[in-house]
């Protein structure tokens, strides 16, 4: 297939990229880092997270990060929930999409929500009916897709069996993560080959961790089996609390950069993200260490 002429990119930032810190951004930082990022243009913004607060201390207030927020202006904030719990606290909270997660690895789904696989598909099933009843839109997130941090490499065949289970549920969208960054423009490849077998690929998201600097080289990989969406987060910032060795996500000023390069639309002003990423850096104490948006690390 053809490169897709335009791509989508989901900023994670917020609440995939700020989870894994150690220092726990205030709300008022949060909400306005992600008024910055839709000042930039991005259109798909994860904004909160509703699972335990004693799981994931630093995203405690995603209902004071939904309070203020203005809804209803062509952007859209998904949410992550892990439960009929989080699904209630969501919708209480104004939360208009949502998104689950899970594993076709039974080690890292034990680590990550302490249930085995199948009891994790059990766990969606209400959340995704009460979702539908409600007509709120649910994304999903399919974890360890090229390599778990307990079991090493992942069948392909594996993640499509998973990923069509989330489709059987009701997912209208797919993000096939490769949470400790293990993959290669190969492995990636052949991944999203598997799963393509199974669902569209305009149903199919890339979220790829930066951990040994292939992330790009794997987005140029499946851009070129036609994956439209990307899932990326400012800064680099995030990885996973309950994957050793999972470092950040792909930076969204990278992402962007490949994709000038490519001559693929995402409707994203570097200026504006740059200034959002130097934001949320200086407001973590931490360097903005970022290339431009316009010079990608596929050249060191």
């Amino acid at each position: 297939m053809a490169m897709p002429d335009a791509v989508t990119i989901v900023e994670v930032g917020p609440r995939d990229g700020l989870q894994n810190e150690l220092r726990t951004a205030p709300t008022a930082v949060k909400i306005a880092l992600i008024e910055r990022l839709a000042a930039a243009g991005l259109g798909v913004i994860e904004a909160a997270s509703f699972v335990s607060p004693k799981a994931v201390p630093q995203l405690a207030d995603g209902a004071e990060v939904m309070a203020g927020l203005s809804l209803g202006q062509g952007v859209r904030y998904p949410v992550l929930v892990p439960n009929m719990k989080g699904f209630d606290a969501a919708m209480a909270a104004g939360a208009e999409e949502i998104a689950i997660f899970g594993s076709p690895s039974e080690s890292f789904t034990q680590a990550n929500i302490n249930c085995s696989v199948a009891e994790s598909l059990e766990r969606f099933r209400p959340v995704c009916e009460a979702a539908r009843a409600l007509g709120v839109a649910v994304r999903g997130y399919v974890s360890c897709t090229l390599g778990c941090p307990f079991e090493g490499d992942m069948e392909p065949v594996a993640v499509a069996r998973f990923a069509a289970r989330l489709r059987d549920m009701g997912c209208f969208e797919i993000s096939l993560g490769d949470t400790i960054g293990a993959g290669t423009p190969d492995t990636a490849r052949a991944m999203f080959e598997a799963v393509a077998a199974e669902l569209p690929v305009d149903r199919l998201a890339a979220h790829f961790h930066d951990t040994r600097g292939r992330a790009l080289d794997n987005l140029r990989a499946v851009l070129e089996l036609g994956v439209s969406v990307i899932d990326a987060s400012v800064a680099g910032l995030g990885g996973c609390p309950y994957a050793p060795g999972a470092a950040g996500n792909v930076a969204t000023e990278q992402v962007v950069g490949l994709l000038d390069d490519l001559v693929i639309a995402c409707g994203v002003d570097p200026d504006r993200l740059g200034q959002a990423g130097r934001f949320i850096c200086d407001a973590l104490g931490r360097p903005y260490e970022s290339v431009s948006p316009f010079s990608s690390l596929r050249d060191k």
